[in-house]
């Protein structure tokens, strides 16, 4: 797949403000031969989800799952997945919670020493082996602008560390717009989210910066 140097994938990015989300999608389903689109199932995802599937139906769903969701985010994923008949790739973390927490004594705190080696079990090392078994060529995420300093600081386009092409369909859409567009496709939404590895929502998972 070509590779867009910074001017390219900076007018990419102007061109690509005034686009619908699924025509992002559409222009970027064209150019790849193995597209992924990752979810941990928070509040919204649904979206992505729905606009990817609709134009590619089986498109990877490769989902990492800390282990330390909520019973409502185990249910609407579920939920989702059922619903949009989702060809999901399940990542889980190599060791139990509960070999974890007989270790940490728990989820340690973000400013624990432990805090680190904890985010590299439960999320870092299962996304890290998603990626190199599916070996994507396009990422499709969910980020926005105004979630985090980092994200604010990219765009509809980017490349991850590894360099595959990530694509954020949604990046400058606000919830009030993701709110209609879910009701407008009959779409389930949930908002008892947990992460461990951020607790505070403005806080970069580590996954994309």
């Amino acid at each position: 797949m070509k590779y867009y140097n910074k001017e390219e994938l900076d007018s990419l990015n102007k061109k690509f403000r005034e686009y619908h989300p699924e025509d992002i999608i559409k222009w970027a389903i064209g150019i790849s031969d193995k597209p992924v689109v990752t979810t941990n199932f928070r509040p919204y995802e649904a979206s992505i989800l729905h606009a990817c599937n609709i134009i590619e139906p089986n498109i990877t769903v490769i989902w990492c799952d800390t282990g330390y969701n909520t019973r409502e985010t185990y249910k609407h994923a579920g939920e989702v997945i059922d619903l949009l008949k989702l060809n999901v790739k399940l990542y889980v973390p190599k060791q139990t919670a509960a070999y974890r927490d007989s270790f940490f004594g728990g989820i340690p705190e973000i400013n624990s020493p432990q805090h680190a080696e904890f985010t590299e079990q439960v999320k870092l090392e299962p996304f890290i082996r998603a990626m190199t078994q599916q070996n994507p060529d396009v990422w499709f995420t969910n980020l926005r602008k105004g979630q985090t300093a980092f994200r604010d600081s990219i765009d509809v386009l980017s490349y991850s560390k590894d360099g595959v092409l990530k694509v954020s369909p949604f990046y400058y859409w606000s919830d009030k717009k993701l709110h209609a567009y879910l009701e407008e496709h009959n779409l389930p939404n949930e908002f008892k989210y947990f992460d461990p590895t951020k607790v505070l929502g403005n806080r970069e998972c580590g996954l994309h910066a």
